[in-house]
């Protein structure tokens, strides 16, 4: 390849090895695609938010299209595939990566000492406790084991916690036990002899050192994204793990340049300069350019290609946050918004509620992108609403709703509820 791209290519290759240059394949996606999506992505993130899906279920969606979301549970969870850790923020990845997130588990962390140190004073013995009731009876919740220290409080109405479940998560993170999910997406815990076929982290027989570790994830990240500079790939894993602290960013851009100029030393990219980047960017070489993007599809904030925010400025011209933790009289755009992509650029943006008991999806919101791709031409809206629709068609089956109905909030509401009511 060249060793200058446009916006535009640049978007494409990015979205072509994101599995979202074509239009989804036919059937209806199974194990197969499953395996696709976590081996080339080499993460899915997890959150408990659930307004519209799960956050695991979407990006398969995305990519795929319509499947059977128990069945992708089934194969996350059945340990044969898949375990849960720290990856980008809570995620599940494939096994193959366990090596490599070792040094994470291993290392000491604030966190991790906090929450020890804090737990031995309040409740001396109790994290040992907890590990050997795991090894003895796993898998099982945090419930299973609270009677080994009755909470003293009510529960809580947000982030429920109580002893127990500290010590629970504290040897989680250390790879002391093992994590999965259990029916309406309940954490549960097992040994990692069990889990993961392997002894605990402490054990250090399995893992990865902490800098070949860093190499290993940082070249996933290239294979996942296609194109980006060293802090785009960085972020694909937080590398390294406290890249999230403000303090620690200067640090692990450095880092990534070093790990950059290894993927470059031993064939895996090439540098470029993309137009309109500012610094250059690492191409990989397993990489292409579609030519053309045919792809329409609802992106969630969870998806890999809305995670790190300056680059999907940078490439899409889009600014964007999530609003959940925004004060509802605060909030821009919504609650819950989905990017609505249509080719190589974000038309919309969607705010987007299942109503189950109704069988509604709820578009409490719709809006056309204020951003503009560097170098694309904005569609107008009698091209954009009935794409838009259709997608929501999509979805509204995929989940079981029976009906789409559209608030009035948002420019694009009334063109998007006319074409709506057109279908």
């Amino acid at each position: 390849m060249t060793s200058s791209l446009s916006a535009a290519e640049a978007r494409r290759i990015h979205l072509a090895a994101q599995s979202l240059a074509r239009r989804r394949p036919a059937g209806r996606p199974g194990p197969v695609r499953f395996r696709e999506y976590l081996e080339r992505q080499g993460i899915l993130q997890l959150d408990s938010v659930n307004v519209l899906a799960r956050a695991h279920h979407l990006p398969v969606y995305s990519r795929f299209g319509p499947y059977d979301r128990d069945r992708l549970d089934r194969w996350l969870w059945s340990g044969e595939h898949a375990f849960e850790h720290w990856g980008h923020e809570a995620s599940v990845m494939p096994v193959d990566l366990l090596p490599a997130l070792h040094h994470r588990m291993t290392e000491r962390a604030s966190w991790q000492g906090y929450h020890r140190d804090r737990l031995e004073r309040e409740r001396p013995g109790l994290i040992p406790q907890v590990r050997e009731a795991v090894v003895a009876h796993g898998p099982v919740t945090a419930t299973d084991l609270e009677h080994l220290s009755p909470r003293e409080g009510a529960r809580g109405t947000w982030w429920d916690t109580s002893h127990v479940k500290d010590a629970l998560e504290y040897l989680f993170i250390t790879g002391e036990v093992a994590a999965s999910r259990g029916p309406h997406f309940r954490r549960t815990y097992d040994s990692p002899e069990r889990a993961w076929g392997l002894p605990p982290a402490s054990a250090r027989t399995w893992g990865l050192p902490a800098a070949a570790a860093h190499q290993a994830l940082f070249d996933r990240a290239l294979l996942a994204t296609g194109l980006g500079t060293p802090a785009d790939l960085a972020d694909h894993f937080r590398l390294p793990r406290s890249a999230r602290d403000d303090a620690h960013r200067k640090g692990a851009a450095a880092g990534a340049g070093a790990w950059a100029e290894s993927a470059v030393e031993r064939g895996l990219a090439s540098w470029v300069s993309i137009e309109g980047w500012k610094e250059p960017a690492l191409l990989s070489a397993a990489a292409s350019d579609p030519g053309r993007a045919t792809a329409s599809s609802l992106l969630s904030p969870f998806d890999p290609v809305c995670w790190y925010r300056p680059r999907l400025l940078r490439m899409f011209g889009v600014d964007y946050r999530i609003e959940i933790y925004t004060p509802a009289a605060k909030r821009e755009f919504g609650y819950y918004c989905l990017l609505f992509l249509l080719g190589d650029r974000f038309e919309a943006r969607v705010d987007l509620k299942a109503r189950r008991k109704e069988g509604v999806l709820s578009v409490e919101a719709a809006w056309r992108e204020p951003g503009r791709a560097p170098g694309a031409r904005r569609r107008d809206d009698a091209t954009v609403a009935p794409a838009l629709a259709d997608e929501l068609r999509v979805m509204a089956g995929w989940l079981g709703l029976d009906a789409i109905e559209v608030a009035s909030r948002g420019d694009l509401a009334g063109a998007l509820a006319a074409a709506v009511s057109a279908g």
